[in-house]
Formats: C-alpha cells, sequence, structure tokens
C-alpha cells in the first residue's frame, strides 16, 4: 500500500466504529430482512387465507407470486431511480409504500384486495432493496468496513427466509394470518423513523428534460413479463405456447430497451456500467447460483412436509442451523476477503454448496432428519454464507457513487431471476420424474421422493457451473479508493 493511501485510510475513521454508523447499519439489513421474510412467511399461511377469504386454488398462487412479480419486474427501475432522485428519497417512499400494502393486506376481506396489496407491496420492495444496498455501499468505503457491512447484509438474507418460514407457521397456527402482514406495519414505521433520523437527504440528481420514459416502460414489461412467464411455466409447460411467446416477447422487449439505451442522450440504463470489471460476472453467478440454492429450500421442505410429515412450524425449526451456519461462514468470508479476494470465497462456497446438495440428493422415502437432512443442509449453509458474501462484494467493488443503485438493483434482479429460473427448471424436472413413476404403478411418496432427488443433484449442478463462472471471474479485493468512472463514450451493451 502506497503512503498516501495510508495517510488516506488513517484519516478515514471506521464508520462501524461509531454508534451513528453500526445503527445506519442495522437499519439498511431491517430493510432487507423486511423485503425477503415476506417472499417466505406468506407461503405458510396460505391455507389459512384461501380458507377465510374462499379463494379458488388458481387465483391462490398469485398471493405469494404476485409479490414476486412485482419485485423482480421493478427493481431495475428501482435501482435507478435511487441514483437519479436520491436514495433515501426512494427509500422512504419504498417504505411508506410497502407499509401501506401490508395494512391492506392485513385487512382484506376479498382476492382482489389482497392480490392488489401484495402487488402493491412487490413495488415497494423493489424501491427498498437496491436504495437500502446502495446506501450501505456508498456510506461503507471499499475495505474492511465493506466486508463487514455486506457480511452482515449477506447474513440476513437467508436469516429472513428461515423467519419467514417459523413466523408464518406461529402466526397462522396462533392470532391468524392477517398477522402475517401486520406486523410489517411498525416494522416500517422504526425503518421510516431511522431513515429521518440517520441518513443525510441528496439533491435531485434527475436531468429536469430527456428523462428516458420510453426506456423505464420497456425494461419494466419486460422484466414483468419474463418474471411471469418463468413463475407460470412449471404449471402450463415449458412447451406450452404461453410460455414460448412469454419468453419470446420478453427477448424481444429487451432488445428494443437496449436498442433505445443506445440511441438515448439520458438512458435509463448506462450500458457503461457493464464495463466494471468483475460485475458482470458477479451478477451471472448470482443467477446461476441462486437458482440452485432457492430451488433447494423450495424442494426440501415440500418434502419435509409431503413425505416426512412436518409440520409447517417443524419445517421452519428444521431450518434454524442454516441461520447459526451461514453466520458463522459470513463472519469467516468477511475476514478471508482482505487475504484472498472474493474469487476463492465464492469458489470454495459454491463448491460447498453443491456438495450440502448432493448429499440431500441422497434422501430416502423413510428418511429422518439428522443422518439424511441435518448434515446436507448444514455444509450447504456454509456455501451459502461465503457466495452471498463474494458475490455482493464483488458486485460493488469499484462502482461509481453515483451508479451505486443501478449495480445494487441488477445484484438483485439477478437474485430474483435466479429463484425464479431455478424453480422452474427443475420443477419441470422433478414433476417429470415423478409422474412418470406414478404411472408405472409406484406410491406417491416413493414418486415425490424420487422426483425431489433429481431436483437436487440438477442444483447441485448448477452450483458446479457458478463455481466455474466465479474461477474465472476477476479477483476484487477491495481496493480503499473507488474506481474512476469510465471515460464518457457510447454505451454498448
Amino acid at each position: 500500500m502506497s503512503t498516501l493511501t495510508q495517510s488516506t485510510a488513517a484519516a478515514d475513521p471506521s464508520a462501524l466504529a461509531t454508534g451513528r454508523g453500526r445503527l445506519t447499519l442495522a437499519l439498511l439489513c431491517l430493510a432487507a430482512f423486511l423485503d425477503v421474510v415476506d417472499i417466505t412467511i406468506v407461503n405458510v399461511a396460505l391455507p389459512s387465507i384461501r380458507e377465510d377469504l374462499a379463494f379458488s386454488v388458481q387465483n391462490l398462487q398469485w398471493v405469494a407470486s404476485g409479490y414476486l412479480l412485482t419485485y423482480g419486474g421493478f427493481l431495475l427501475l428501482g435501482g435507478r431511480a435511487a441514483d437519479l432522485l436520491g436514495r433515501r428519497r426512494v427509500l422512504i417512499a419504498g417504505t411508506s409504500l410497502f407499509g401501506l400494502a401490508s395494512l391492506v393486506c392485513a385487512l382484506a376481506g376479498s382476492e382482489g384486495v389482497i392480490v392488489g396489496g401484495r402487488l402493491a407491496q412487490g413495488i415497494g420492495a423493489a424501491l427498498m432493496t437496491p436504495a437500502a444496498l446502495s446506501i450501505l455501499t456508498t456510506t461503507f468505503p471499499e475495505g474492511r468496513d465493506r466486508h463487514k457491512a455486506i457480511g452482515l447484509w449477506s447474513a440476513t438474507i437467508p436469516l429472513a427466509s428461515v423467519v419467514g418460514v417459523v413466523l408464518g407457521g406461529v402466526f397462522a397456527d396462533g392470532p391468524g394470518w392477517r398477522w402475517v402482514f401486520l406486523v410489517n406495519v411498525p416494522l416500517c414505521a422504526l425503518v421510516l423513523v431511522g431513515a429521518f433520523w440517520l441518513l443525510e437527504g441528496e439533491r435531485v440528481r434527475a436531468p429536469r428534460m430527456g428523462f428516458d420514459l420510453l426506456g423505464a416502460l420497456l425494461v419494466t414489461a419486460a422484466m414483468l413479463l419474463l418474471v411471469y412467464t418463468l413463475v407460470e411455466a412449471p404449471e402450463v409447460g415449458w412447451d406450452d405456447v404461453r410460455t414460448l411467446a412469454g419468453l419470446a416477447g420478453a427477448i424481444a422487449l429487451l432488445l428494443a430497451f437496449a436498442h433505445n439505451e443506445r440511441r438515448h442522450r439520458n438512458p435509463l440504463f448506462p450500458f457503461s456500467i457493464l464495463r466494471i470489471e468483475g460485475l458482470a460476472a458477479a451478477d451471472a453467478t448470482q443467477v446461476i447460483a441462486n437458482a440452485g440454492f432457492f430451488a433447494m429450500f423450495f424442494f426440501l421442505t415440500l418434502y419435509m412436509q409431503g413425505v416426512l410429515g412436518y409440520s409447517p412450524i417443524e419445517a421452519g425449526i428444521a431450518y434454524l442451523p442454516v441461520t447459526l451456519a451461514v453466520g458463522l461462514a459470513t463472519g469467516v468470508s468477511t475476514k478471508l476477503l482482505p487475504r484472498t479476494g472474493t474469487r476463492p470465497v465464492i469458489v470454495a462456497g459454491a463448491l460447498l454448496g453443491a456438495a450440502g446438495i448432493f448429499w440431500l440428493a441422497r434422501i430416502p422415502v423413510d428418511g429422518s432428519y439428522m443422518p439424511d437432512i441435518f448434515p446436507g443442509l448444514v455444509v450447504m449453509a456454509v456455501g451459502l454464507g461465503g457466495v452471498f458474501v463474494g458475490v455482493t462484494n464483488a458486485a460493488n467493488a469499484g462502482v461509481p457513487a453515483k451508479k451505486a443503485g443501478l449495480a445494487a438493483a441488477l445484484l438483485n434482479t439477478a437474485q430474483q431471476l435466479g429463484g425464479a429460473l431455478g424453480i422452474a427448471i427443475f420443477s419441470a424436472i422433478a414433476t417429470s420424474r415423478t409422474q412418470d413413476l406414478l404411472a408405472t404403478g409406484a406410491s406417491e411418496p416413493q414418486s415425490l421422493t424420487s422426483g425431489f432427488q433429481r431436483a437436487f443433484v440438477a442444483s447441485s449442478l448448477f452450483l458446479l457451473a457458478a463455481a466455474a463462472i466465479a474461477a474465472r471471474a476477476p479477483n476484487s479485493r477491495g481496493a480503499p479508493a473507488p474506481r474512476p468512472e469510465p471515460s464518457p463514450m457510447p454505451d454498448t451493451a
């Protein structure tokens, strides 16, 4: 390290060494916690919601899918809005919408109201997440503070997923499903108070003239159509006309968006951000890895409840070791990053994740928790923590402050698309195997278990592919000074 760099680092005190810095980090992690917990907390309460509001089976899925649809569809727009309009302003707007939509869902008396509330919740989350992550990356400089902050942020994601499963069961069996949404209201109020108290306001950076409205409409429509098609694909079939038309339409909209961005004077998505070293590789790794990890949670929950007969609360408690293992892995990974860089951490995490999920591919019909689930679950969780910490650091290293929101949105979009893609692909694999065995006269538990085994094998292969991508990616160690923004030139994809 040069003398100038050393003196600069010494002159800048650690933000995490101050009470205000630690409270700021806690606030941002709470915002991320709220966005992720609402993906899983509702799933356990779906039977109660169906019974109380007289939902049809076909429409019930949109209580869960509606949130994922708008969350994934509006992330890029939310991230760019944070850069152009101010991160605190967008975080406050998103949190307010999220809290209000949660209250609407809690008071809903019909199918349409609760589905509409879930769609609005997803839009609020799409504003909150990239704004919060970009505030984190601009508040805590690259280096030790950034590594620690992202380590805690990364641990929040799987923790929220597990807490959502447990709380969903507790509320559904206790005070009622409406508390699944009501619990968000005071937490949103806490985020709003913290945002006004801890975060500094920003000047509006959006140009008054020439805002890329067409680009905003095209990319949002493309993402909405893509996520919708992936969510529906397991139900309607990959070879169905609706699926093929949806994928073709999403690609056409994305191509039109890319053409518009190259010609626009003030593009919503400056493609120059993809020239930042390591960002594209990190996002690609996130898509592939999250497809494997997210699908694993989905199918393991189905196995525990559908084959082993676990109650929703028992299935949630079964995931508690994941939180401990992820916490340990994120702590170790955070300390390793300055020494090894991001590449070895991501590769090792992806390989551990693949090994853990492959262990789960051995689940028997008459399985039990300790010998058949626990070992693979813990190994997988250690890998999950390493991948999350490494990828998040790699995707934000060297990103100019004025594009931090867009970089955060890209990473979170990759996460959501990976999850939707994994469920769509591996559901087709599992369903095909299950139906083939049922047709030969095999029992339902045997057929289901064999389908889940095939899905786990495919998930582990995706983690191996993520390791291969990460092995060829740049190795970011988190330099203390931000990298200069690429020189102005025509943006090309």
